[in-house]
């Protein structure tokens, strides 16, 4: 064929119209058809590569904010309802100092109740003792190597952590002969003082501000508590007139005990504030109490007591009620930590309350005396609410880490 076709063309005055028939073995053409394999040839070599990604900035696009997106919503659903609730509790209210003074004051009701259901064989108060306190030291101690903090904490606050251990132990001491001189209800009486001897070492000491509204509160909390051990009281000073060995002066010296004692844990308290805010972690308060009240607990035990080996079941209780002791311990370490003390100390007084509402639930509290008990725990209800209801101190509502 020839290498050139004829070429037709019409035309008129207005429309010209020219068509061309070219060969296929043309020159033209062939330039013409492999001027694209050229340029795919071209690019070829940039996509078939020897390691050839599977996705590309050609093949796909993603935004930078969906793969952390999703790594979020995972992590979120990896952690369980109870911790996140129990992180919120720690730090995450503004409330939480208040939240883990009520925790701890329940979980010392659980104790309470604990020790009366499962109350097996006797055992004496030091040993009971010593057995706590090596539970609390223990498990202090694996907290603090879990998170990995020093265990004698940072050295400007080992002052404050000794003062803490040293004075609590004396706290500790002189309840245990108060609580075995005298009528359990005047005991417990003294033992309530603790919130308000822990206000007025506050004041004094660590020059926290205490407001009529503080007073009124621990007044009327106070006021709630001999509304309800009252009738008890006054039955059992009337049983003591009649006993001649209780016409001594070991009941003056009970008494004044047990005073020292709530003096002593009042300052306890201030102390236990002073050195976790310094160390920034009360935990650390913890352990410093129980090397200190471990080996001294174990010299009392030998000592004023004779070792009793408890049973099977009696073990397992003590057990039971040294892991609620820790917790309970933790738990008002952080509320004091976090709360202004007359705040977090009025809330203390919740135990009381719960405590007289599961004996009238259960029955184990007669009708006499009925009244005066409902009249004391309204008391404390309404301060405790009345405290909540104000809310933490301005000065103290950004949390500690």
């Amino acid at each position: 064929m020839a290498s050139s076709s004829p070429e037709t063309r019409i035309a008129d005055e207005h429309l010209s119209l020219e068509l061309t028939v070219r060969d296929l073995e043309s020159p033209a053409l062939e330039s013409a058809s492999s001027a694209p394999e050229l340029s795919s040839d071209e690019i070829i070599p940039l996509l078939n590569q020897n390691q050839r990604p599977r996705i590309n900035i050609f093949s796909a696009s993603y935004t930078r904010r969906k793969p952390r997106e999703q790594v979020i919503k995972v992590t979120e659903t990896e952690i369980s309802p109870l911790t996140q609730f129990s992180s919120w509790i720690w730090s995450g209210s503004r409330y939480s100092g208040l939240l883990c003074m009520a925790l701890s004051s329940t979980l010392y009701l659980i104790m309470e109740l604990v020790s009366d259901t499962f109350s097996v064989q006797p055992i004496p108060l030091f040993e009971t003792a010593f057995m706590r306190c090596t539970i609390i030291l223990i498990l202090s101690y694996l907290w603090l190597k879990r998170i990995g903090q020093p265990i004698f904490g940072p050295a400007h606050a080992r002052k404050l952590l000794v003062s803490r251990a040293l004075v609590g132990y004396l706290s500790l001491f002189s309840f245990i002969f108060s609580i075995q001189m005298l009528p359990l209800s005047q005991a417990i009486v003294l033992s309530f003082l603790n919130p308000i001897m822990a206000s007025i070492a506050a004041r004094v000491v660590m020059h926290e501000k205490l407001k009529i509204t503080d007073i009124g509160g621990l007044a009327c909390s106070f006021f709630g508590v001999l509304f309800i051990f009252g009738p008890t009281l006054t039955v059992q000073v009337g049983l003591e007139g009649k006993n001649e060995n209780l016409k001594e002066n070991h009941h003056i010296y009970a008494f004044l005990l047990g005073l020292f004692s709530s003096i002593t844990g009042g300052i306890t308290y201030c102390l236990i504030k002073a050195a976790a805010k310094a160390s920034e972690q009360p935990v650390i308060t913890v352990l410093s109490f129980g090397l200190v009240a471990c080996p001294a607990t174990a010299i009392c035990m030998f000592s004023f007591e004779s070792f009793v080996l408890p049973a099977f079941d009696t073990l397992v209780s003590m057990i039971v009620l040294g892991l609620l002791a820790f917790c309970a311990e933790v738990l008002l370490a952080r509320g004091l930590q976090l709360e202004k003390i007359s705040k977090a100390a009025n809330v203390l007084y919740i135990e009381v309350v719960l405590s007289q509402l599961w004996l009238v639930s259960t029955g184990k509290t007669g009708s006499p005396g009925l009244f005066s008990r409902l009249v004391g725990c309204l008391l404390i209800l309404l301060s405790v609410g009345y405290t909540v209801y104000i809310g933490p101190a301005k000065d103290t509502e950004s949390s500690i880490p």
